[in-house]
């Protein structure tokens, strides 16, 4: 790993850390170097993610979270700050999806995805930006947004909307707190392999979907190492309201 990738000295915050691309992003800045807050509503799992980082001497500590409680929000980010000190990278993770036809999606399954992954990231952000702002340190707040933001496919209006918003919401929030020198991005990752998904992917549905991707195969976690630590890291210094597609090439196929 480069010098500049290097993350020693900072503290991170990663929501929905309890499984997937959340698990896998904080055992990624740990090794980078970050004290790592691994936060999630559900707090079951967190401690054996705690543990396989103090494993390899990394430093980290449970937070439990509701990104759609302002509460909750604030008291994780005082927490952070008392056990890990100032935060400096957010990992603004949490997300759900509901598949359901356009025509069968109710208002109570569209308010719960908008919530979490929209309202919730932008709850998030701005409240790990006024702890930046207000520690005069600035920081990187890092969204992870989807290829379904900037194109779509069925069943999944409601993901799509919010992904599509969180990505503007990057933008915006890059433009209002590069003076507090807070740089705001987002990864759009494509299709790739969780424990969630991964059978799926075996399935013939799942193969049909693959032959979709130039790449003609799903991304891998380790995948989105490069752009997790460039964005986090000085080495992406001069980055602001960057989107960063990781996809093998899905999202510049057509629909």
């Amino acid at each position: 790993m480069s010098f500049e990738m290097r993350l020693d000295g900072q503290v991170a915050i990663v929501t929905g850390a309890s499984s997937g691309l959340g698990w896998h992003f904080a055992t990624t800045l740990a090794r980078a170097g970050a004290k790592v807050a691994v936060a999630a509503r559900r707090t079951d799992r967190l401690q054996e993610l705690v543990d396989e980082i103090q494993g390899f001497d990394g430093r980290a500590i449970c937070v439990k979270l509701d990104v759609t409680d302002g509460d909750s929000i604030r008291e994780a980010i005082a927490h952070t700050a008392t056990e890990l000190g100032p935060i400096t990278v957010l990992v603004n993770n949490s997300g759900i999806a509901i598949t359901k036809p356009v025509l069968e999606t109710s208002e109570e399954d569209w308010d719960a995805v908008l919530d979490v992954n929209l309202r919730g990231a932008w709850l998030m952000a701005q409240e790990c930006a006024k702890h930046m702002a207000d520690h005069g340190h600035g920081g990187s707040i890092i969204n992870i947004a989807s290829i379904l933001g900037l194109r779509v496919t069925k069943q999944l209006a409601s993901y799509a909307a919010a992904k599509a918003g969180l990505i503007h919401l990057t933008e915006a929030m890059a433009l209002e707190l590069a003076p507090h020198g807070i740089r705001v991005n987002a990864i759009a990752p494509g299709y790739v392999e969780t424990e969630i998904n991964k059978d799926f992917f075996t399935s013939e549905a799942g193969q049909k979907m693959i032959k979709k991707i130039p790449q003609r195969r799903i991304g891998h976690a380790s995948e989105l190492d490069g752009a997790l630590l460039l964005l986090a890291s000085d080495a992406g210094s001069y980055m602001t309201g960057s989107v960063i597609k990781v996809d093998g090439g899905h999202a510049v196929t057509s629909v």
